[in-house]
């Protein structure tokens, strides 16, 4: 039997950062407001911002975070916005109110069936932005959407409660949700997108501000406005404390796709960052604002931190993506995680030269991780494969 190898290299990125440090902070052009949520398409590219007051707005930007456009989303009290992978497909909730959703990146934006004047606190979406999942205060309920927020229902089996944020694994069925007592939240999980829900057991009873999950829904982190920050790694079935200061106004948190890469920030001027699922962490040299909301890319390497009475700001470092291999039926699969910088898939026949030539097969991306996804035959001979920026 003739043999092949096929040997993957380090992506080869011309631009070279680190992310530990994660010092320097940019303002962007964004206008100064009262801004409440914010969230991110997977590249980091295409970005969407509310404003929580009577006449809050709605803002996207197209080139991450470098000029802003304000959508004819109708002035109200904004209290959360989530975006689908490709940030296309949108979703917002009103503090007192309705929930809309956008179909086209923001331009036109639609009010759904959703029950009217509820305090909506939070809402969550899939990779695909067909699967919602929406939070409140008061009535203190959870309903979900399996059609882009056209038709939305109830989950009966979820506890009444002042629930605080809600986060997705990236193909919808995965849900963790947190609500807000400062003796008594707790930490809600579900498998089967939000039809059936359970308390996590192992999570102590406090304050829940944030919640923020991987794609594959397993690695969760949870903020304790005014305590400590969480981690699970099993889909919320046993939780750990992370060395962070506590007693500071967590407020806000977000995760790269594999959750190995975190965001915390809290209301009195502080962001820290953590690149090995929170193990360790890193303070960030930030003004002392409000920080309201954070948002990730895919990979962790954009980030973005909105003010509450403030601006927007944003972080990038170079991203250096590794590949992974799989067999399947004479054919290989090749697959990243979708990065924030563009990368171009390369192969050639003899390391002895440099005869490196683009592979021609577009990548497809996975909606259930945000792989970047190349299937090519198995080849006659020695390959090798490598990452390139453009």
């Amino acid at each position: 039997m003739k043999t092949f190898k096929i040997l993957l290299l380090a992506s080869t990125a011309l631009l070279t950062a680190n992310f530990a440090p994660a010092q320097t902070w940019t303002q962007t052009s964004a206008p100064s407001t009262n801004w409440q949520s914010i969230a991110s398409s997977a590249d980091g590219s295409k970005l969407v911002a509310s404003g929580f007051r009577v006449d809050g707005p709605i803002y996207t930007s197209t080139n991450s975070g470098a000029t802003w456009t304000l959508t004819s989303a109708p002035s109200q009290s904004w209290n959360s916005v989530a975006s689908s992978a490709d940030g296309i497909q949108l979703v917002a909730v009103q503090y007192v109110g309705s929930i809309y959703t956008s179909p086209d990146a923001g331009a036109t934006w639609i009010s759904n069936s959703a029950p009217s004047q509820a305090e909506w606190t939070s809402v969550a979406s899939s990779a695909d932005g067909t699967k919602l999942v929406a939070v409140n205060n008061f009535p203190g309920t959870i309903y979900i959407s399996t059609n882009s927020g056209a038709d939305w229902t109830q989950a009966t089996n979820a506890p009444g409660a002042m629930w605080r944020s809600v986060a997705s694994s990236a193909d919808g069925s995965k849900l963790v949700a947190v609500f807000a007592q400062p003796n008594g939240g707790r930490i809600y999980t579900s498998t089967n997108s939000g039809v059936t829900w359970s308390q996590a057991t192992n999570a102590p009873s406090a304050n829940w501000s944030s919640i923020a999950s991987s794609a594959d829904g397993n690695k969760l982190i949870a903020v304790v406005f005014g305590g400590s920050i969480y981690t699970s790694t099993n889909s919320g079935n046993i939780w750990t404390t992370n060395d962070l200061p506590a007693n500071s106004s967590w407020y806000a948190a977000a995760s790269s796709a594999d959750g190995t890469k975190l965001i915390v920030a809290a209301l009195k001027g502080l962001i820290y960052t953590s690149t090995n699922s929170g193990v360790g962490w890193v303070s960030n040299s930030v003004p002392g604002l409000l920080w309201q909301s954070v948002a990730s890319s895919a990979d962790g390497n954009k980030l973005v931190a909105a003010v509450r009475n403030g601006g927007i700001y944003t972080w990038q470092s170079a991203p250096t993506p590794q590949l992974n291999l799989t067999f399947s039926n004479n054919h290989f699969a090749l697959s990243w995680l979708v990065p924030s910088t563009n990368f171009l898939l390369q192969q050639n026949s003899d390391l002895s030269t440099t005869s490196w030539t683009d592979v021609t097969n577009p990548p497809v991306l996975n909606l259930t991780n945000l792989q970047n996804e190349v299937t090519l035959p198995s080849p006659g001979s020695n390959v090798f494969y490598r990452l390139k920026t453009p």
